[in-house]
Formats: structure tokens, C-alpha cells, sequence
């Protein structure tokens, strides 16, 4: 991953923390990407998806997959001007992270298809030992939402 800058044109480089493999690990995930996308200077509205797409990709990591050696699951992310860049390495599973087509009355398997939804792009990178699923999550363009002169 490379540094990206806020809209003020700060630059931010890439956060990396290690969360538990267990349930707590999606909360303690969630709250240092929310608070690191405040600091950054990311609006609610870029958040609310961003957040939503790294609490699907935390949550499959701890039901479907390994932890990585240390027991952990890493979760990077980065902020660029025009999209969120987020990343969950864990230690593999069986088989391979992919989006599917879910019954109305199915009671899980829809993160995926959040994720596939929501962001621009996601795929899966397979390591030795490892396997990380990202996504881009794209952000509101400062000035195309609520300036004067937009409004039809």
C-alpha cells in the first residue's frame, strides 16, 4: 500500500493493527478504524461503508478461516482521496473467500455480497501461509454532495 492524503491534503500513512480470532476481534477492529478514519479527517457518510465492509471481512475471517501463526488477524487499511483501501490477512481456510448468491430465507452468507456491493472493487491475495481479502471502498468527492448551484 502506498500513503494517500485527505481532502486537507495531509498525508496518512497505512494503519495496521492485529485483532483477536474470536468474536471481540470485529469490535476492536471496527472502533480503531473508526477512530483512525475521524482522525483523518474521512466524513460519516465515507464511514458508515467502510465500516460495514471491514466488520463483513473481520467477521468471515474469524468464522471461516485460521488465525495467522500469532493467533491473530491483521486488518490493514489506507486512506486515499478517492477511496478506502482495506485489507484482513488471516490463515486461510479450506476453501477459497468468493461471493455468492444467498437464498431470501438463508440465515447467513451474505457478507460477501455486502462487500462485492459496496466497494469498487475486492478480491483475495493468497500468501505462504496466509490469505488476505481486500476491498476498495469509494469515497464522496468533496463538493458533489450539498454544494449550492448542485441541486438539479
Amino acid at each position: 500500500m502506498t500513503s494517500g492524503a485527505t481532502p486537507a491534503g495531509q498525508a496518512v500513512p497505512p494503519s495496521v493493527v492485529t485483532v483477536p480470532h474470536e468474536r471481540t476481534g470485529v469490535r476492536v477492529a471496527r472502533h480503531a478504524f473508526a477512530d483512525q478514519l475521524e482522525i483523518a479527517g474521512v466524513r460519516p457518510e465515507e464511514r458508515e461503508d467502510a465500516l460495514l465492509v471491514l466488520s463483513e471481512l473481520v467477521s468471515n475471517a474469524v468464522k471461516h478461516a485460521a488465525p495467522l501463526p500469532s493467533g491473530q488477524i491483521r486488518v490493514c487499511w489506507e486512506v486515499q482521496d478517492d477511496l478506502l483501501h482495506i485489507e484482513i490477512t488471516d490463515g486461510g481456510a479450506g476453501t477459497r473467500p468468493q461471493a455468492s448468491v444467498v437464498e431470501m430465507s438463508a440465515a447467513g452468507g451474505r457478507g460477501l455480497d455486502i462487500v462485492r456491493t459496496v466497494s469498487t472493487q475486492w478480491g483475495v491475495t493468497e500468501g505462504d501461509g496466509s490469505v488476505t481479502v481486500w476491498a476498495e471502498v469509494p469515497r464522496v468527492r468533496s463538493g458533489t454532495t450539498g454544494s449550492a448551484g448542485n441541486d438539479g
